[in-house]
Order: structure tokens, then sequence, then C-alpha cells
């Protein structure tokens, strides 16, 4: 009878546990520095290089965003994964996962706070982020064409939606494999290295079968969520339904991650 009454208080001991360890930890100020400071350097180039132009409202969404879909990834959702990565990764790293579990032992909980936390961390990062570039542009310009404004109002959406995702795929990937590195290695070389090679591959006559699975690629598809209204060389689905691409490709590593981690010895 104890058992239901007891879950709840498991997952708000483990969420004030995450808080504790990832305000503690000097990679999440250095990780949210250098995002932060990343899109601010890129608004600055912008907005000054822009200033004696027409300000069109995609370019006011794609400096807002940090390069938008102008950039193969989101460049600082890479260092909001991280903290993530971190998240996990870093109990294996330092052994700590046994005196974790030990302090907790609802394996579910323990993991939940540990996606949900630095998912947290990262959409407030975002928000604040996007303000303060919006603020750098009406700063240098005196102006912000278009901001509510469609494409430009659900690129901002989507990039909320796409950083939290990227976020809780780097928590996830770390938990799967039990570290750093691999997480890591993989959050960078699949996007830019994998799927661009695949998107240059059906270029070839010999490989041009691949054209109509490159909407299927998972972080290309990902990064559909900051379209905004360009051309682009492969056909993809609308900005939502390529961010469900993105999002089933998360649920799908996250599941392993949790199935793995219920079942296996820590």
């Amino acid at each position: 009878m104890s058992e239901p009454a007891s879950e709840p208080l498991a997952l708000s001991d483990a969420l004030r546990f995450e808080w504790v360890r990832i305000r503690t930890l000097r990679s999440t100020y250095w990780l949210i520095g250098a995002a932060l400071l990343l899109n601010v350097v890129i608004a600055l180039i912008a907005a000054y290089g822009t200033l004696n132009q027409s300000h069109a409202p995609e370019f006011v969404g794609a400096i807002v965003t940090g390069g938008g879909p102008f950039v193969p990834i989101p460049l600082a959702a890479v260092f909001l994964a991280a903290i993530g990565v971190f998240a996990t990764g870093h109990e294996y790293r330092y052994g700590t996962i046994q005196p974790a579990l030990t302090a907790l032992p609802r394996r579910s909980a323990l993991l939940a706070a540990k996606l949900v936390v630095p998912a947290a961390v990262a959409l407030v990062v975002a928000v604040v982020s996007m303000a303060v570039n919006a603020a750098i542009v009406l700063a240098v310009w005196g102006e912000l064409p278009g901001l509510t404004e469609w494409p430009v109002d659900e690129t901002l959406s989507g990039y909320l939606v796409l950083v939290v995702l990227w976020t809780v795929l780097g928590a996830a990937l770390a938990q799967l494999f039990r570290g750093v590195p691999s997480a890591l290695v993989l959050l960078l070389a699949v996007p830019l290295l994998v799927e661009q090679l695949l998107v240059q591959l059906s270029y070839v006559d010999q490989f041009a079968w691949l054209g109509p699975a490159l909407k299927y690629l998972p972080f290309m598809a990902g990064q559909h969520l900051l379209d905004l209204g360009g051309t682009s060389d492969v056909e993809l689905f609308g900005r939502w339904a390529s961010g469900g691409v993105f999002a089933v490709f998360v649920a799908v590593v996250l599941a392993a991650a949790w199935t793995t981690f219920s079942r296996r010895d820590a």
C-alpha cells in the first residue's frame, strides 16, 4: 500500500538531488556561458554586418536563434546537450552512480530527474539567449521586423523544442553508453559527418535512391524546425513533421537507455 505514495516522494528527492548536483558542477556554468556567448557573438557579427542593408524578418529569426537554418547543427544547443551528457555520463566517469543509487534506489525516478532538470535548464538558457540576441538586434538596427510574424514566430518555438530535444538526447546517449566520450562523439559525428556524407552520396547517380530517405535523417529533420521559408536541396517534411522525426529518434534512444538502465547492473 505504501508503493504509490513513495513514488512521488522518490521523484521529488531525485529532482532535488539532480538540481543540487547540476548547480555544483563548474562545467554547467562554463557550458551555459559558452552557449550564451556564442549566440551573442553571432548576433553582433550578423547585426553589424547588415547594418546598412534591408532587414528581412527571416534574417531576424536566424540571428535570434543563433544562425537558424544556416548552420548544420544548432551551435549553442550542442553546449546545452553537453549538460545532458554530463548529467548521466559523469556518474559513470567518476564512479558516483553506485552512491547515487544507494541514496535514490528508484532508478526510474533518478533517470527522470537527470532528463528533466537539464532539459529545464536548457529551455531557460535558450529563452534567455533569444531575448539577449533580440535585444542586440534592436540596439544595433533600432527595429525588430517581423519577430512575431510567420515564419519567424514558429522558428522561435521550433528552436526551443530543438534545444530541449538535443539536451534529452545527450543525457540518453550518455546513459546508453555509460560514459561521456561516446555520447559527445555521436552528437557531433552523426550530423556533421554521417548525414552530410549521405546527402552528398545522394547526388551521385548510383546512389540517387538515397534521396527520398534523406527526410528521415534525424538531425537534418530536427534542424528543419528552424526553417525560415528558404529553399533546400533536400526534400524534407514540413517543420513540425520533421521535428516529429527527430523526436521519434530521441524517444527510441531514450527508450533503449531507460530499458538498459532498468535491467543491467549500474
